[in-house]
Formats: structure tokens, sequence, C-alpha cells
């Protein structure tokens, strides 16, 4: 009894220590011990890595390096931008392009303005306004003698982003944003044309250019000649800001192949009601005024209407391709559909909500484009994958997931910018996530299956590298698809894993 109490006075007084255990360190897991070491890589000195790996369906953290510190996304951003969409809009959604007059017609005679009023499609196509132009010859038009009037009212005339970097501005990746626009082609790049170059028919002459679709709101300014066969290819095609004056300089080989290069345009409002008025001249309706910008009476009658694709059927070019204008004119719809106010404010209000809906504690991210080309822009890995693991207790999850990126899948709208990484690894075909890059940004952010079955959700951001982290991401990717807790597989070399890709996902060279 006396050695007793002697030993805990000893014991309390600090003599005797071994009768006190010391807090035992948890041992990391295996997995959590191979992502490590893929993490500790030189590329991260002096830069930042955030990776959160989840359990889809319990949501059980498996691995968390700085899930909760606040990273810049880039394309990431889209995943809380769409599954906002997806939600509030619904899968079944269409915009829609009204012609409307507020003049009756007789006789053929429109004594009235025509009015071309956009509600936010960014898929329309030239055939879209040919379309309205027939059902415009089919209700009897044959003549309008006055203006015809663009509206683009729905959305605010706000047409860049917060932050948008200005010497990305002519590029096709970074176009005005307005409810009435248009795309060149089913990649639906709205507010952008094409321009084609050919090489002319001898060297020096004259480079020959075709704009798609035909219009004279861009005018170009062409001083590009042709080269010797077999000489370098050096032109340049690119818009002066703040109008639609496109310089085409350089040279293109003899024999070279067409070549195409996407620009912005510069109120894309005018832009579209240009082709329209084309379609409404080969369709034999005359227009006798000019185009003009402002807003439909009330009082106007609607003449002709022309339907998207549903935003469900949006989400694959949307989300495959990491198109940025469909981002931002979902955000302004939201804002427009919920609050009536077309507007990235309102709109983000909107994304914001709904990801606090399932989970995501918004009071510790900030929104700033629906897009993520804003360097404002700063979430989470932890909620990125809050997002992941709530949208699946959505109805419309599946039409969602299956538009995401498909790692491996050389198919441009199933693989999307992940069809040429972690090409014939166990993540091909497997793993469907989300890209983003800007200059010192990188992220992937998805779901892919173990090779016990078991299904994760994953987010890894870096920001602020010099060396591109990105054949990391693969590395991380194809780990996890390939991991299984009864038999880990051997370590994932991040050399071996690395894809021929573009550095940035919206290269349409890629």
């Amino acid at each position: 009894m006396i050695a007793a109490v002697a030993a805990v006075a000893a014991a309390v007084g600090g003599v005797v220590t071994q009768s006190v255990a010391a807090p035992t360190a948890v041992q990391a897991t295996a997995l959590q011990q191979r992502l490590d070491g893929l993490l500790n890589d030189s590329r991260y000195d002096g830069s930042q890595v955030a990776l959160v790996v989840r359990d889809a369906t319990t949501g059980e953290t498996l691995y968390d390096r700085n899930g909760a510190q606040r990273m810049l996304p880039a394309s990431n951003t889209k995943l809380f931008s769409s599954t906002a969409a997806m939600h509030v809009l619904g899968p079944s959604y269409r915009f829609h392009t009204d012609v409307l007059a507020a003049a009756p017609v007789r006789g053929g005679q429109l004594l009235g303005n025509l009015y071309l009023k956009g509600y936010g499609d960014p898929t329309a196509l030239e055939s879209d306004y040919t379309a309205l132009a027939k059902q415009l010859k089919a209700a009897g038009v044959r003549r309008v003698h006055g203006d015809l009037i663009a509206d683009d009212t729905y959305f605010d005339h706000v047409r860049l982003g917060d932050s948008w970097a200005w010497d990305d501005e002519p590029f096709y990746y970074n176009a005005q944003i307005s409810a009435l626009t248009l795309a060149p082609n089913t990649d639906y790049d709205s507010g952008t044309a094409i321009v084609e170059s050919r090489p002319g028919a001898a060297a020096g002459a004259p480079v020959k250019l075709d704009l798609v679709p035909a219009n004279g709101v861009i005018k170009l300014v062409n001083t590009a000649t042709t080269g010797a066969a077999g000489s370098s290819n050096t032109l340049n095609i690119e818009r002066d800001h703040g109008t639609n004056i496109v310089r085409v300089t350089g040279s293109v080989p003899l024999g070279a192949a067409t070549g195409q290069e996407w620009v912005t345009v510069w109120e894309p409002e005018l832009y579209a009601a240009d082709v329209f008025r084309r379609a409404l001249t080969a369709q034999g309706i005359a227009v006798s005024g000019r185009i003009k910008n402002a807003a439909t009476p009330a009082s106007a009658t609607r003449l002709a209407r022309d339907e998207s694709m549903t935003v469900g059927e949006l989400m694959t070019p949307f989300l495959k391709l990491s198109n940025n204008m469909h981002a931002e004119t979902l955000v302004k719809a939201m804002g427009a559909v919920v609050d009536a106010e077309g507007s990235w404010p309102a709109g983000l209000g909107v994304v914001t909500d709904y990801a606090q809906s399932i989970g995501v504690d918004t009071s510790r991210i900030r929104l700033s484009d629906g897009s993520g080309l804003s360097r404002k822009v700063n979430v989470t890995a932890d909620s990125i994958t809050d997002v992941l693991i709530g949208a699946q207790k959505e109805s419309w999850w599946k039409q969602w997931y299956d538009a995401l990126p498909i790692a491996g899948n050389p198919d441009r709208f199933v693989g999307g910018t992940l069809r040429s990484r972690m090409q014939n690894t166990p993540a091909a075909n497997n793993l469907h996530g989300k890209t983003g890059s800007l200059t010192g940004v990188t992220s992937l952010s998805g779901y892919v299956t173990n090779k016990d079955g078991r299904k994760l959700v994953f987010s890894m951001i870096s920001n602020n590298y010099l060396v591109s982290p990105r054949s990391i991401e693969d590395a991380v990717g194809v780990t996890l698809a390939s991991w299984s807790d009864t038999a880990p597989p051997a370590a994932v070399s991040t050399l071996k894993t690395a894809q021929a890709t573009c550095e940035l996902e919206w290269d349409k060279a890629c």
C-alpha cells in the first residue's frame, strides 16, 4: 500500500514517467502514405497543393492535405455553376429567341420595326436564325419598313466577368456574354466567329480569308502573304480591343491546308442581328431600316420562336469542352429566372444558395464568376468534394455525371479535356472529372472507382507553381483507380503517367 502511494506520488511529481502513456501517433494508411509520396514533389516547393479524397457513398475522408485551404480553382468553378443550373433551371429548361413586332403585318408588309429578342441561348447557330426567317416567310412577311432591333435586355450589359484578363479578351474562351448571341459551329462557342485562311495561288500572293458565318460586323484587315512551300506558318489573327477590326498578319506556306481561328466579337447582339438579316434576305424578306439596339415594347406580338437544346443536353458540350460562355450564360439565366435580374451578382447568389443547400460551407468560399476565368474565385477542396457528394442525391445526377470528361477516352465529346490523359491505365474510362487551368493553376476533381469497387470522390488543386504538376494529378488519378486495400499496387510514376497534353484546356488543338 505504501509502495503504491509512493508510486502515485512519484508519478504526479514527474519522477516516474513510464506509468503515464504518451499520445499515440495516428498511423498513416498505405493510401495516405502513397499520396503523400506523390505530393512531396519538388514542383511544390514555394507553391501550394490541396488534395482531398473521400468515400463517395459515406462521405468518409480518406486523405486530406490542405482541404480547408482556399485556392484558385480555375475551371473547377464549373462544378458549382453546372450543378446549380441543373437544379435551379432544371435539365429540361430551354433557352429561346423570339422575333416580334409592335405593328401589324398587312399584305406581307410590316409597317414598323422588327425585334429580335434573345433570352440567353448560347447554342444559337446561323441555322437557327435561318429557321426564324423561314417562320416569318411562312407567316407571310415580305418586307419590314422599319429597323431590325437587336434586344439583349434579358441580361444586363456587363459583358465580361470580374477580373477577366484584358489580354485574353480577343480569344474565343473569353467572349462577351450577351442574351442575344451566336456560335459559329457545334462547339457552341457563343460570341465568336471563325476566320478561315488558305494560301494564295502563288508565293507572295495575299492569304485568302473567309468568315464563318458570313457577316458584315467583323472587318478583316489582311496583310498576310503566301510563303514558299515548306516555309513556316506565322499567321496571326487578332481583334483590336473595343472594335470588330480583325488584323491578319504573317505568312502561310504554299499548299497549306485551310486554317481556322476563332475570334470574339465586340457587341455580339449586333453580330446575331446581322446574320439574321442575311437570313431574312435569303428568304426574300427585305428590311428597309438599319440594325439598332433597343428594348422590345411590352405590346409587341411574337411572330416566330426558336428554342435551344435542353440544359441537360447542354451539359455535354459545356463540361466536356469546358466552355466558359456556357457557364456565364447559365449564371445570368439563373439570376433572371429566380430574381428577374440577368446579372452576375444575382446569378452567383443563386449558385451559392444551391451549394449551401447540399452541404457546402459557403462562408468559407467566394464565387466571382461561373467559369473560373476570374482570379477572385476562392474555393476549397473540401467544398468541391461536398458538391460532388451532394449532387449524387439529385434526380439529374446521372446525366450530369455522364457529361463530365472521362479520362483516356479519345472521343472528343466523351473524353473531353481528359481525352489524352491517363490513357491505357486503370483510370481510363473510369475517372469522370472536371479539369481546370490558368497560368500557375491546375485542378482536377471528380469521381473514380478503385480496384475494390469502391467509388471515391476527390479534388486536387495546385496553385502558384513554376513547373506544371499536371502529371502528378494524373498519377493521383491512376493511383486511386488502381488502389486496393487488400493488395496495394506498385507506386505510380508521375513520369510514366504523364501524357502529351495541351497545357491549357481551351486550346482548340487539344
